[in-house]
């Protein structure tokens, strides 16, 4: 990846943005032989654009730069924070250029990108719907089965009556909780539970 000497002042440039999911992976085949005048580069998992690259790059990019990255999947996994993305570049005068794909989004008037755009925030919002409805039945399910959902109950029924029992007797709720591998709090709430 060749780097060329330009500064800021005032001149547009070529910007890269490279990322792996993982400390060890290399990015080395990502942008290679791309004239570049800056790059950003994450190690961080693509599930969501809280990445510290990211963030800089979007404080970095100026009207007039083109940003360069290898695949669409190495901005964004899912096609909602893309679509988020490329709007927010392309409305303040960035080209974003994806290579492996061979698209390039500039923000113009341009029916093509329109309708790759809306195509993008079609599939977004279906994958959103599609999400949502998987989680309904699982939890639909789940619940027909019996199983219990959110986090599992640190103590069984029979622990939680001989807590209550003891703390009725007035032993201290400081020592049960400590006993019994819970905070206070979940004594006292069980406590409260019980006299509702």
């Amino acid at each position: 990846m060749a780097a060329k000497k330009s500064t800021r002042n005032g001149k547009t440039q070529d910007v890269g943005y490279l990322r792996v999911s993982t400390i060890d992976q290399k990015t080395i085949r990502q942008l290679d032989g791309v004239a570049l005048d800056k790059t950003f580069e994450d190690k961080v998992s693509g599930r969501d654009t809280e990445r510290p690259a990211l963030t800089a790059l979007l404080a970095y990019i100026r009207e007039g730069d083109t940003l360069h990255v290898h695949s669409i999947d190495r901005l964004a996994r899912d096609l909602s924070d893309l679509l988020t993305l490329l709007k927010d570049m392309t409305s303040r005068g960035v080209a974003v250029r994806f290579h492996k794909e061979n698209l390039t989004f500039t923000g113009d008037d341009n029916p093509f990108q329109k309708i790759q755009l809306q195509i993008i925030g079609a599939v977004a919002e279906f994958e959103r719907a599609l999400i949502r409805e998987r989680q309904r039945e699982g939890i639909t399910l789940a619940k027909k089965a019996g199983k219990h959902l959110g986090r599992k109950p640190k103590l069984t029924q029979e622990q939680v009556k001989e807590l209550l029992a003891r703390a009725a007797k007035g032993e201290e709720k400081k020592a049960l909780a400590a006993e019994y591998g819970v905070s206070r709090q979940t004594v006292y709430a069980l406590l409260a539970k019980k006299e509702a």
